[in-house]
This record gives C-alpha cells, structure tokens and sequence, in this order.
C-alpha cells in the first residue's frame, strides 16, 4: 500500500514537471505524461517496478477516462447528426480498418490463431485524437465551421464503434455467431439497466442533493463504480462499465453539473493513466522504431483517403472535404486504451502496443502543427487536385451566367457568408425581395452553396481571399461590396487584407466592411473601406432598449415583437 501512494507521488511529480516543459513549448500534454511514465518505470529508472501499482494506477484512470468520454458523447446529437456525418464516419471507419487489417497482415502480423495484432492495430489506427483535435479547433476557433462539426460528429461516432469493439473484444479469441450475439446481449442489458436506472431513479436523488456540491460529486463516483460492478458480474469490464454509465448521463438533466464536478478529479486519473501507460513503454529498438513510423504514415495516408473520398462523392467541395481529412490524421488517445486492453488478454505483443505508442506521440506532435495551418495546406493541394481531375464546386461556373450559381458577380456583392449575412439576406426578403436579384454571395462552404442555389440566389463557389477568385468572380464590376464575416472567422486574411484587395481591383465601389476590435476600424478605413460596421454598438442599442422595457414593465411586449420577427424570418444559418 505504502508503495503505491509512493508510486502515485511520483507519477504526479513528473507529470507535473515535464508537463511544464511541453506547455512552454507548446507540445501536447499527453506526450509529457507519456514520457513521465517512461523516465521513472521500468524502462527508464527504474523508481517505478511494481506490475501491481502500474496496473492499478492504470486501470483507475482508464475508468475515469471512459466515464468523462462517455459524459460528453451527445446521443441527441448523433441521432440529429446529418447524412454527411453519418456516411463519412462509417466509410472512414470501415474502409479504415479493413485497409488496415490488410496493410498489417501483409507485414506479418496475425490476424487470428491465437493472435490479433493486426486487427488492434487496424482499429486503433481507424480512431482519432478527441484531445489534441478539440484542442486545436478550439484555438482557432472552427469548431463551429462547416468542417468543425464534421469532423466532431465523426470523432463521436469514432467512440462509439470504440465502444462496440470493446464488447466483443473480450470474446475475439472464440469469435463465433453466438459468442458475439451474447456479448452484444450483455451489453444490451447494461445499457438498458443503465438507461432506465437514470432515467426514473437518478433524477430525484440528484434533485435532494442538486444544492450539495461534495455529495453531486460522489453520487457521480458512486454512479460510475456501480455501472462498472454490474458490468463486471455481466462478464464484461469495468472499463465498459465506466463508459456506458457515462453515456447513460449524457442526457441527464444535471449531466453539465456532474461534468463540471469530475471534471478536475478526471484530469487526475488521466494523467495517471497516461504516464502508466508511458511506464509500459520499453527501450525501443530499431524494428520498433521501425514499425511506430510504418503505423504513423499508414495512419495519415489511410485517413486521408478514407475520410476524403465520401466527402468528396457526397459532394461537399474539395476545401471541406480535405479539411476533416486533415484533422482526424493521427491516433487517439482511446487507441491505447484498445492496446492496453488487448495486452491485459494476451491478444497483442507488447512491441506491437509500444510502436502504436510511439506513432500516437509522432502522430500528435505533427497533427498538431499540420492542423494549424490546415487552410494553408488544403490552398496548396486543391489546385493539383483540380489538375488530375478532381472537380470542385465552382466546376462549370464560368460562362453559365443563366444559371444560379454561374456567371459574373452583381451590383451588390456579399464577400463570406456567415450569420450576418444569413441575417442581411432575410431581412432583405422581408422588407424588400426584388433587391435579391441584384445580389451575389461568394463563399466556399457547400452547405451554403446549395442552400441558396436552391433558393434560386446568386452565389459563386470560391475562396474570398484569394485575389484570383475575386478577379474572375466579376467583382471588379459591382456597385456595393459587403464583408460581414469577423476577422476571427476568416481564414487566409482579414478584412483589413480583403478591402485592399478589393479596393485594388474595384476602385469606384462602395465598400462595407466590419469591425469586432475597435483599434482595427482606422486601419480599415485607411485600406479603402467606405464605412466600417461595429457590430458591439447595435448589440449595446439592443441590450438598452432592453432594459428600458423592463423599467417599463414592457419586457413582456418587446419579447412578443422580437418572436414575431424570429418566426417570420427564413435564414440559410438557422
């Protein structure tokens, strides 16, 4: 007992230190609590040797690791999730591991008799790092953006064949019909005892203690342990336990109350388990070293074409077909759960999980320079891809001035078409539709495209900031330029950039631009806007006529003329 409190000391401290070190240097912290594990197991200095205290350090965090992950899978979400999400993340993850399992048979691994590391590595390879992808899209602000939400839904759908996998899992080594329809009936118990337990009993024990932060807690800790337990008497695991007890609180009404308050205690057992599994990682050797860098390329090269090729055959344009793509090239964090799992059977070696290892680490460190300049990437590769014969949305635009969608630009063009645009147009349509015909939208995001094609709009496919597409759109011929869309949003440019470029190509027209940083609307003038909108000055009249109506005792009627306006508007971004 002494010894593992003295391991888990440990296991902190490094974590802690060399956790220091990545963020000064921007690297993801896994990778520090990967190396933690390392320096002080067995492989490194060896002040870490008890199996005991590593397996149960291990299998502590790998508990509440599952349980965080299944808080925060959404099954309203993946029910809502559209048609794109849903056939992009099962062809990426069918065509994933059947490429996969025979890639690594073709390198030797088995596949069965006794051992499946070629199967382990198929699927961990198929799955993708919610950490470091989160993390990164959070940063630049996208995970709102058409490619954003595509990428989340397929990493959601990612955890869920994860979860399907470690049902079977267990029963791989006598994989037959009835073997894995009654492993599917376990699970089905579980979920539904799960499910019904918090639906009708859960409720009203955390309403009592809803105002009790301490007992909130361990009723979430009790819920977990419990969920884990009965998993445990099914023949299942405790780790599937932990996840289906979080996924069965996803929908529950104090689910963000709960997620608030493991959340600190989570980060704790992460890093445990992380540096854990670092103290799994032997002294690589050269046919390690050799296989983790076979597994990283085989990883970026199968994403791509997996998750690209149903974008792009859903037609969804080349810019956000390669984005996701792009986003989803590495290994996930829930792949070493599925190794350490394999190992604790005996399916796989442990030179098989520690060169899986080695690529999660290679992988995460270059996905995340690579998905910070994402759009810097996809520019450079949509136009090779347009030369072997890949089309893209604005294939057959030029000429084709009849048809909506085609030709050049009109009197009044919106460059970039996001909310306010979305709001611009609406609002356009209700107090005077016949200006519509006088508009034209340029934008790149597909969703749009076809919405407003439908709705008979002018719109033409393209890259604002990209002066050529400017050019070739006609818009040195309109009258009135908009550029609603905030510099926070924009990518490639700012609207600083974009009313030079615009003002070098149409020196006569008028040109409106906006403004979130009060600093940046001199600078915008001085690039040749004709009048800049700060859209915090209309939010703060708004905000103010609020409160006058209710120093009125109006609240009542300013709400019922603002759901009248709501409810009469028709917008392309609801």
């Amino acid at each position: 007992m002494h010894d593992l409190i003295r391991d888990i000391t440990l296991c902190i401290l490094f974590a802690w230190g060399i956790g220091l070190v990545a963020h000064i240097t921007r690297q993801p912290l896994i990778l520090a609590y990967l190396i933690a594990g390392f320096i002080i197991g067995p492989f490194g200095i060896g002040w870490v040797k008890s199996d005991e205290s590593i397996s149960t350090i291990s299998e502590l965090g790998l508990i509440f690791m599952l349980f965080m992950i299944g808080l925060e899978i959404d099954l309203k979400k993946i029910i809502r999730a559209g048609q794109v999400i849903l056939f992009a993340a099962g062809g990426q993850l069918i065509a994933g591991c059947v490429l996969g399992a025979a890639f690594f048979m073709a390198l030797g691994l088995k596949l069965g008799g006794g051992g499946f590391d070629a199967l382990y590595l198929s699927v961990a390879c198929a799955l993708s790092s919610t950490v470091v992808i989160v993390k990164v899209l959070y940063e630049k602000r996208e995970l709102d953006t058409l490619p954003g939400r595509i990428t989340l839904g397929i990493l959601v759908l990612q955890d869920i064949f994860a979860i399907l996998f470690l049902a079977v899992q267990p029963s791989l080594a006598d994989l037959q019909v009835s073997v894995i329809a009654l492993s599917i009936a376990r699970v089905g118990v579980l979920v539904a005892t799960a499910l019904i337990l918090s639906r009708y009993v859960l409720p009203p024990l955390f309403h009592q203690i809803a105002r009790r932060p301490e007992l909130v807690l361990l009723g979430a800790l009790a819920w977990c342990f419990l969920i884990g337990e009965i998993a445990e008497r099914l023949h299942l695991s405790r780790e599937m336990g932990s996840l289906v007890a979080g996924v069965s609180l996803s929908t529950f009404p104090y689910a963000l109350d709960v997620t608030a308050k493991v959340t600190t205690l989570r980060d704790f057992f992460i890093t445990l388990f992380f540096v854990a599994v670092g103290m799994t990682i032997p002294i690589p050797n050269g046919a390690t070293i050799g296989l983790a860098l076979i597994i990283a390329v085989f990883t970026v090269v199968s994403r791509l074409l997996t998750t690209f090729t149903p974008l792009y055959l859903m037609k969804q344009g080349l810019r956000a077909s390669l984005l996701p793509a792009l986003n989803l090239a590495q290994i996930s964090e829930f792949s070493l759960v599925v190794l350490q799992t394999g190992i604790a059977a005996g399916h796989i070696t442990t030179q098989t999980s520690s060169a899986a290892s080695f690529a999660f680490v290679i992988l995460a460190v270059l996905s995340t320079f690579t998905m910070m300049r994402s759009d810097r990437i996809t520019r450079l590769l949509i136009g090779p891809l347009k030369r072997i014969g890949l089309r893209d949305l604005d294939h057959g635009q030029a000429g084709e001035a009849d048809h909506a969608g085609h030709g050049d630009a009109r009197r009044i063009v919106i460059l970039g078409f996001f909310r306010t645009a979305s709001a611009l147009l609406a609002e356009i349509e209700r107090q005077n539709a016949s200006l519509l015909d006088q508009i034209s939208v340029v934008d790149f995001n597909p969703n749009v495209f076809r919405t407003l094609v439908g709705r008979g709009q002018h719109v033409i496919y393209g890259d604002i900031s990209n002066v050529d597409t400017l050019v070739h759109a006609g818009v040195g011929k309109a009258e009135i330029i908009i550029l609603s869309v905030p510099d926070s949003l924009l990518k490639g440019a700012n609207n600083e950039k974009l009313v030079r470029h615009v003002r070098s190509i149409n020196p006569t027209a008028k040109i409106i631009s906006t403004a979130d940083v009060l600093g940046d609307v001199n600078d915008i003038y001085a690039a040749g806007a004709d009048y800049v909108t700060v859209p915090r000055l209309s939010d703060a009249h708004a905000l103010y006529e609020v409160i006058e109506a209710v120093d009125q005792g109006l609240l009542d009627a300013k709400r019922a003329e603002t759901d009248a306006q709501l409810a009469e508007r028709r917008e392309v971004l609801p």
